[in-house]
């Protein structure tokens, strides 16, 4: 009995001595704190695939998209996709958005192709979706059937021109955009595309935004000179590699798939590109500047005709040729330093040609991008706002090119000595900007010798 009290005793006393000692290792010793295991994230599922270029093919159509912008001008729609569509082949299409990396349900289209297309098989067209209720939309994609399909087939768009909550009315970052459509077929005239830039610059504008297809290796380092210097914008249109484009503004005469490489839409595409940076947008050509010719600058011009007509989104101005064929006869602006840079010397050709008005004359545009829903070439085909045609004494495109007329002489031609007012501040800027790319060598001055003089005037 004594013994069984004396074990009960001792199993009693290695039990509480084995309690304590590992109450006193855990209170001396440093505890690890092990996290519990996070939770992931559910993957997002769109966008997989942003599209990278300016056009990207539809998958099982024969459609082209070029970008998604947010428009909420038109009732009944939040997205616009400027888009190239082959005429009658059409078919249904559905909106699928991507909402903060969550897909949405697919929501049926609008398809409305633009009226002018100059007879060629594909046109500009636009297509309208609406944003589903409590979708905060980032990218867009469009499928031909109304059931969704696997996210990893799509390429998406992202949707330029959100509309931040508490900031719709942000402040316009440019006054004046000059969108040029096209450049192709490896155009290289680069004393002219300078001289229109710096002549740009001097009125007024902020930007240039170009589609560049192609051009010769001197322009193109000009290109890349400006855009580094964030005067340009440059955006690859590679068309010619989906489908044949026509050289030519008429299908009937110039034939292929497109009008002129698909400039109708990098005319509207630039619009929308400019809807929320730009107030005004001048649409033309590299080879044509509009010219105000009782302001000394487009703002100056623009405040008037704006206080004149406050109604009006859309400025149409006369285009008037000056025949790169007739020189001035004094040879002042023939520059020596510029001989070896290729293209036009604008400031040799001031003879202009009197318009055929028995015929249709054309004119190029200055917009306010957001009263306008489609351009054209030389019109405005849909627009919020009025049209005004400026008068040409007031302002007119000095457009320097091959001659409408036939082989004209300087006798049967006007004097126009316009862009000469600007000649002391456009050749000391069109020198700097070619010796910024690289395409004309400063003259050195030697010491004890004078700097030649006998390009100056």
């Amino acid at each position: 009995m004594n013994k069984a009290i004396e074990l009960r005793g001792k199993l009693f006393f290695l039990f509480v001595s084995t309690i304590i000692f590992i109450l006193y290792v855990t209170g001396t010793s440093p505890v690890e704190y092990i996290s519990p295991p996070r939770l992931q994230e559910p993957p997002k599922v769109c966008p997989v695939r942003t599209a990278e270029d300016t056009i990207t093919p539809l998958n099982n159509t024969d459609h082209f998209l070029v970008s998604a912008f947010m428009d909420q001008r038109v009732k009944g729609f939040d997205l616009r996709i400027i888009s190239i569509f082959k005429k009658n082949s059409t078919k249904p299409l559905y909106c699928l958005f991507c909402c903060a990396g969550q897909l949405s349900n697919t929501i049926p289209t609008n398809i409305l192709q633009h009226t002018e297309n100059f007879g060629y098989p594909f046109v500009t067209a636009d297509i309208m979706c609406q944003i589903p209720q409590n979708c905060n939309a980032t990218h867009v994609t469009l499928q031909t059937k109304p059931e969704r399909v696997k996210a990893l087939d799509q390429l998406w768009l992202p949707i330029r021109n959100q509309k931040i909550k508490g900031n719709e009315e942000k402040k316009l970052q440019f006054n004046f955009t000059v969108c040029i459509s096209n450049m192709f077929g490896g155009i290289n005239n680069v004393l002219q595309f300078v001289q229109s830039l710096e002549m740009y610059r001097l009125l007024g504008v902020d930007r240039v935004v170009i589609y560049n297809t192609s051009c010769g290796p001197e322009l193109d380092l000009l290109l890349k000179s400006y855009n580094r210097t964030g005067f340009l914008e440059i955006v690859p249109w590679p068309i010619d590699l989906f489908l044949s484009p026509s050289w030519g503004w008429l299908y009937s005469l110039s034939g292929g798939d497109v009008h002129y490489f698909g400039q109708l839409a990098t005319l509207n595409e630039c619009v929308y590109r400019s809807m929320d940076r730009s107030r005004y947008v001048l649409l033309n050509d590299i080879d044509e500047i509009i010219m105000p010719y009782q302001h000394n600058n487009l703002t100056s011009l623009m405040n008037t005709l704006q206080q004149q007509h406050p109604k009006t989104g859309v400025f149409l101005i006369e285009n008037h040729i000056f025949p790169k064929t007739v020189f001035e006869p004094s040879k002042r602006f023939h520059l020596p330093k510029w001989d070896k840079v290729p293209g036009v010397n604008i400031l040799e050709h001031i003879y202009r040609e009197d318009p055929d008005r028995t015929k249709y004359h054309p004119h190029k545009l200055i917009v306010q991008p957001r009263l306008v829903e489609h351009v054209s070439v030389h019109d405005v085909l849909k627009a919020f706002g009025t049209t005004y045609k400026v008068p040409p004494d007031v302002c007119r495109i000095i457009h320097v090119r091959g001659s409408l007329r036939g082989k004209l002489d300087a006798k049967e031609l006007n004097k126009d000595t316009r862009l000469w007012d600007f000649n002391e501040k456009l050749i000391p800027n069109v020198d700097k900007a070619l010796e910024r790319a690289g395409l004309l060598r400063s003259e050195p001055v030697l010491q004890g010798l004078e700097t030649p003089t006998d390009h100056l005037f």
